[in-house]
């Protein structure tokens, strides 16, 4: 279960970047294609926060559909798997999204 580590370096950006303050959500975008369960992430995250200046806050999961525009035809095109091709036929095409992991964004709550 790779999530694992990859919450655990969600984690630890997120208490590097609270610097002393809580944090109270942290948004990250995960790609269909990436490979990444999103159910997993969630799991994982409340028991790899415990005890980190990121334990009780949000996380808020948003997946990204893949989408890629064809060499051929200039088209652009979802693709729910990674066989998919493009209305015109082609396997020439270059990925557009769908493929990435992103820390969106974290939200502080500054020490008083």
């Amino acid at each position: 279960m790779h999530e694992l580590s990859i919450v655990c370096s969600i984690v630890e950006l997120a208490s590097q970047a609270a610097e002393g303050g809580i944090v109270r959500r942290v948004t990250i975008e995960i790609g269909r294609l990436s490979g990444v369960d999103p159910e997993a992430v969630a799991f994982c995250f409340p028991e790899v926060a415990r005890g980190t200046p990121v334990e009780g806050a949000a996380l808020d999961i948003r997946e990204v559909e893949a989408e890629a525009r064809c060499d051929i035809c200039g088209a652009e095109f979802p693709t729910p798997d990674m066989l998919s091709a493009c209305p015109c036929g082609s396997l020439h095409f270059k990925r557009l999204r769908g493929e990435e992991l992103n820390v969106k964004s974290i939200e502080i709550e500054e020490p008083a």
